[in-house]
């Protein structure tokens, strides 16, 4: 597991910077919104997660750290999306889909500390 989440880590850490690329050669910063989540919530956390998992390799192996790998992998996309087409076409149906990918998100991040306070022990 722990593996996994650092190569899609990296994935969306590529993503996040040809975006932040694309935004200062345009000179065009409204998508700075999506930029930053791409490298906090998908860079930046899952990176983490994944050297947590390498720390406390029990961690890695339970359902909680599957569902959790899942859920954030669904909910970071379908958030990120919808906020993307949010700010590009203006229309606010969108929000919708930044709604249910952040519930999504948010539910994996809730099993993610779940199971480390079930896993990791002093």
């Amino acid at each position: 597991m722990a593996a996994r989440l650092l190569k899609i880590a990296a994935f969306y850490f590529v993503i996040a910077i040809i975006l932040g690329i694309v935004m200062g050669i345009t000179k065009a910063f409204s998508f700075s919104s999506v930029h930053a989540h791409l490298n906090l919530v998908g860079w930046v956390s899952l990176a983490i997660i994944g050297l947590i998992y390498i720390a406390f390799p029990a961690a890695a192996q339970t359902k909680l750290a599957t569902w959790h790998f899942w859920l954030h992998n669904i909910g970071l996309p379908v958030m990120q999306g919808s906020l993307f087409l949010m700010l590009l076409t203006q229309v606010e149906g969108f929000v919708v889909g930044t709604i249910i990918g952040s519930l999504i998100l948010g539910v994996g991040i809730l099993l993610f500390a779940i199971n480390l306070w079930q896993q990791v022990k002093p």
